[in-house]
């Protein structure tokens, strides 16, 4: 007899597991359908002994001292600030767009007080911003829209961005001045150790038991429980009563090269070129010193492991119809990416799951 069930073993799942187990002294099964922990932050050691992972860069920050102090209990840092390059008219340049950017691109030489005029002139004025296109374009103007964000993103989720919420390019910002950070986070680190390794000190604990390659529906027929934490897809919970939630895959190529560095910089993303989106190099992240290096190609899909869900009204509209059905439901608590279809970030998920905790933990 287990006091909780938590389907999922990613960062939601852990976080719960390791909160019930250790605050509580209750006992947790916890489940994954995979043959790993870690969801897709697993991290492990190819065969050249590389550092990668699994399904593509997972960069940690937040702004949240909260959840540093947490995962912290877990893992030591190792600290890295993300940069990002775009391959555009042939030319590698900073990408969020920056003052760097537009006088490589242009062949200009504007001070940061003159970009801001420069940007304005270009912008188109749309006084509804709904979509992925209006929030790009009424920021740089079209010409940048298309050199950066059109491509990739028709790339990244199989349809234009003038189709897409504007929350999608809304993450992404722009400069006037020369910061090249993709982030800006405050804490920006990897877990020195790797991402499996801090799963690995979460769930330790002999309140916790961990089945992998385990079919929910199996295990929630053969097992006595008392409360579950579901972070599987929502839709699919509900054995697709109203119909599937839609998703964007990910197809991954990872290789390793007889060299020590392949890009100047993590990740390169490749709006206008290839049928991939970006290329990824981890000792970058890690800091790993290898006479090799290993780096990974996304190439988006509408098919595979459900990894983004596609922000459209209709979409959001049928997520709600599965969350009523979700409210109804006894004892079950639905935390994470795909049970709550939300776009998290990493440390927003741990938040997620501590505030779960904190509500559960007052009512129970």
């Amino acid at each position: 007899m287990y006091n909780w069930l938590i389907v999922g073993a990613g960062f939601a799942g852990a976080v719960l597991a390791e909160r019930l187990a250790n605050e509580r002294g209750e006992r947790v099964l916890v489940i994954d359908r995979r043959a790993h922990i870690g969801g897709n932050a697993y991290d492990e050691l190819n065969e050249d002994g590389i550092l990668y992972h699994k399904y593509g860069p997972h960069l940690f920050h937040t702004n949240s001292q909260q959840i540093v102090d947490y995962l912290s209990r877990f893992t030591e840092w190792h600290p890295y600030e993300h940069r990002v390059l775009a391959e555009v008219d042939g030319k590698l340049v900073p990408i969020p767009i920056n003052l760097d950017t537009v006088n490589s691109l242009y062949g200009l030489n504007l001070t940061p007080e003159e970009l801001p005029s420069w940007f304005a002139e270009r912008a188109e004025n749309i006084p509804d911003i709904r979509t992925s296109e209006d929030v790009v374009v009424s920021t740089v103007g079209r010409e940048l829209y298309e050199k950066f964000f059109r491509g990739y993103t028709r790339k990244q989720w199989g349809m234009d961005p003038s189709q897409l919420d504007k929350s999608v390019t809304a993450r992404i910002p722009t400069r006037t001045n020369r910061d090249d950070r993709y982030f800006t986070d405050t804490f920006q680190a990897m877990p020195k150790y790797g991402y499996t390794k801090m799963f690995e000190a979460m769930l330790e604990s002999p309140n916790i038991e961990i089945r992998l390659e385990a079919d929910f529906r199996d295990v929630r027929r053969s097992v006595e429980f008392g409360r579950m934490i579901y972070t599987g897809p929502i839709d699919e919970y509900f054995d697709h009563c109203y119909g599937k939630l839609p998703y964007r895959s990910l197809r991954f190529k990872h290789e390793t090269l007889e060299t020590a560095q392949h890009q100047p910089v993590g990740t390169v993303n490749y709006p206008q070129t290839n049928d991939f989106t970006r290329i990824s190099e981890y000792k970058h992240f890690t800091g790993q010193q290898h006479p090799k290096t290993t780096i990974t190609t996304e190439y988006p899909s509408a098919e595979g492991d459900p990894y983004y869900p596609i922000p459209r009204s209709e979409n959001a509209d049928l997520f709600r119809r599965y969350e009523a059905r979700a409210r109804e439901e006894k004892n079950v608590w639905f935390v994470g990416r795909l049970a709550t279809y939300k776009y998290y970030n990493m440390d927003q998920i741990v938040g997620q799951a501590l505030a779960t905790f904190r509500k559960l933990n007052e009512q129970i």
